[in-house]
C-alpha cells in the first residue's frame, strides 16, 4: 500500500473573521499524482500556505511522514521535502540557469560564493532526470514559459523534494508544453515523489490527477480516486450546481451584423474574410503567432488593418485608432485582462462607467447617483459576486473581474463584442455565466467574436470557427461538425 506523506486533519484559517478553511481534512500519498481543484474564493490558495509554512493554522493538525508538526514554518516545511511551484515559479530572470537551479542549495549549505563548476554540474544532473534540454549557461529571461517552469522543478529536484506542489501549472503553456510536463510529473511521481497539483480545468484533472480533492467555500466537498469522478459529479461538486455543456445552437438570421473583406496588415495577418449575422458567435483560433489576436488588436484599432474593407449593419466603416472603434460601437475585452482591461486599485464602480462615463456628465458634472445605481444593475446582470460598487477591482475573483471587463463594454452597447481569451484562469462556474452572457447578447443582436485556444470553449460556444496559420485563413467549419480531436488535428496539421 502507498505510504502517506502528508495529513491533514480538521484544518481551520481565519482572516479577520472570515473562515477560509472549514475543518478541511486532506491525505496525500507518496508516489501520487493528487488535484486539488476549487474555484477561485474555494480555500486552494490558503491550504497550500498552510502546508507549506507560510500560514499557521487557526486549529487542526499536520502530520508529515507520520510524525505530528506543530507550528510549521516555510524552513520547516523545506526540510521536510515540501517544495511548491507558483505561478511566478519565484525564479532569477538576470540569473543563468545553473544560477537559478543551485542557488537553494547553495542557500542551505551556507555558500558565500557560488561554485559556477558545481552550479553547472547539479543543473545538467537535474535536467538530465526530468528530460529537460536548456543550456545552463543563458539567462532565465531569455527562456519561454515552459521552460522556466522546468527550472523551478529542476530546483525542486536537487532540494530532495518528497511533496511538489504546483499552483495552476499549465495556465501559460501551450497544449504541447502541457503534454511535456505531465511527461515530467509522471516520471516523478514514480519516482516515489507525491505531486499534488492546483487546478480546476477539468479535462486536465481526469488527464493527469491519480486522485481528486475538490474545495467549496473553504470546505472539503469530496476526496477520492479520479475513476470515482465523471464531468458531471466534477462540475456539480465543484460548483455546487447542475451545469449543462451542451453546445450553442443559434438562430437563424439572415440579417448580417458585422463582415470584413480581404483585411490585412504587414506581418501580421492577409486577406482575411468573414461575416457575422444576427445569432452568430464567431470563433478564431490558431496556433500563437498564427494572427488570431492581431485580429482583434486591428478591429479595436490598437493596430489598425493597412488594407481591407470593414461593414456594420452592411455600412462601411473606418477603424484607424480605437476611438474609431469605440465611436462605431466595437468592444474589445483584452486577454491579459489584468493590464489592458481593468484598473485594479480603482474600484467597480470606477471600471464599470470607464468606457462610457461620458453618458454621465450631466450640466457639466459627473451624476454619482446614477453611476452607482447603474453599477449595482451590471453587478446584478452579469452575476458578479460583489457587495456593493465600491470594492477595488484586485478584491475580486479571476471570474469575476472578468465580468466587470465585459459588463465596462457592456455599458457602451455595443454592437459588435470581440472577446480575446475571454475565459484564461476563470473557474468552471463563472466560465458557464460567461458564455450564457454571450449565447444572450448574440441573440439579442450583438455581433460576437471569440478569440481562444480553448478548443472545448469554441466548439462549444460558436457555431463557426476559423483556423488562422501563418496570418491567413486556413479553414472555416461549423463547430457541430467537428469535435476536439478534430480540431486540434486541423490546427497542428495545417
Amino acid at each position: 500500500m502507498t505510504e502517506t506523506f502528508l495529513e491533514l486533519k480538521d484544518i481551520y484559517k481565519s482572516f479577520g473573521g472570515v473562515q477560509a478553511l472549514k475543518g478541511v481534512d486532506l491525505t496525500i500519498r507518496s508516489g501520487e499524482i493528487h488535484c486539488l481543484a476549487g474555484e477561485n474564493g474555494s480555500g486552494k490558495s490558503t491550504l497550500i500556505k498552510v502546508i507549506s509554512g507560510a500560514h499557521d493554522p487557526s486549529k487542526g493538525e499536520i502530520f508529515i511522514e507520520g510524525q505530528k508538526v506543530s507550528h510549521l514554518s516555510p524552513i520547516q516545511a523545506i526540510e521536510h521535502g515540501i517544495q511548491v511551484i507558483y505561478q511566478d515559479f519565484a525564479i532569477f530572470p538576470n540569473l543563468t540557469v545553473a544560477e537559478n537551479i543551485a542557488m537553494n542549495r547553495a542557500v542551505s549549505t551556507g555558500a558565500k560564493m557560488m561554485d559556477w563548476n558545481c552550479a553547472r554540474k547539479l543543473a545538467l544532473e537535474a535536467m538530465e532526470q526530468i528530460g529537460a534540454r536548456m543550456d545552463p549557461d543563458i539567462l532565465v529571461e531569455n527562456l519561454s514559459v515552459a521552460n522556466r517552469q522546468m527550472v523551478a522543478i529542476c530546483r525542486t529536484i536537487i532540494n530532495d523534494a518528497k511533496l511538489l506542489i504546483l499552483d495552476e501549472p499549465t495556465a501559460a503553456l501551450t497544449s504541447k508544453e502541457v503534454q511535456k510536463l505531465y511527461t515530467i510529473l509522471r516520471c516523478l511521481r514514480d519516482k516515489g515523489i507525491a505531486v499534488m497539483i492546483v487546478d480546476h480545468k477539468l479535462g486536465e484533472v481526469f488527464e493527469i490527477a491519480d486522485r481528486l480533492t475538490i474545495l467549496r467555500n473553504g470546505e472539503k466537498i469530496s476526496t477520492g480516486l479520479i475513476q470515482e469522478y465523471d464531468r458531471k459529479r466534477f462540475v456539480k461538486d465543484l460548483t455546487g450546481r447542475d451545469i449543462s455543456e451542451s453546445a450553442y445552437v443559434p438562430r437563424t438570421s439572415a440579417s448580417e451584423v458585422f463582415r470584413v473583406e480581404n483585411l490585412s496588415r504587414k506581418g501580421a495577418f492577409e486577406n482575411v474574410s468573414f461575416h457575422i449575422k444576427k445569432g452568430d458567435v464567431l470563433g478564431i483560433t490558431g496556433l500563437l503567432d498564427s494572427g488570431r489576436g492581431q485580429i482583434g488588436d486591428a478591429l479595436f484599432g490598437i493596430h489598425p488593418a493597412q488594407s481591407g474593407e470593414i461593414f456594420l449593419h452592411g455600412k462601411p466603416i473606418k477603424i484607424r485608432s480605437t476611438a474609431d472603434a469605440v465611436k462605431n460601437r466595437i468592444a474589445y475585452v483584452p486577454e491579459d485582462r489584468l493590464t489592458q482591461g481593468l484598473f485594479l486599485d480603482r474600484s467597480i464602480q470606477d471600471n464599470t462607467i470607464a468606457a462610457s462615463i461620458k453618458k454621465y456628465f450631466i450640466r457639466g458634472r459627473l451624476d454619482e447617483k446614477i453611476m452607482f445605481q447603474d453599477t449595482k444593475e451590471w453587478i446584478k446582470k452579469i452575476g458578479c459576486v460583489a457587495p456593493s460598487p465600491d470594492p477595488a477591482i484586485r478584491t475580486l475573483s479571476g471570474g469575476n473581474a472578468q465580468k466587470i471587463v465585459i459588463a465596462k463594454w457592456l455599458n457602451t452597447k455595443p454592437a459588435l463584442l470581440i472577446l480575446n481569451g475571454p475565459t484564461v484562469g476563470v473557474d468552471i462556474g463563472a466560465k458557464y455565466d460567461i458564455h450564457q452572457m454571450l449565447h444572450k447578447l448574440a441573440e439579442q443582436g450583438i455581433g460576437i467574436i471569440v478569440i481562444s485556444d480553448d478548443l472545448p470553449e469554441l466548439i462549444q460556444n460558436c457555431n463557426s470557427i476559423i483556423i488562422m496559420k501563418n496570418g491567413r485563413i486556413a479553414g472555416t467549419v461549423e463547430s457541430s461538425k467537428i469535435n476536439e480531436t478534430e480540431l486540434a488535428e486541423m490546427l497542428s496539421s495545417q
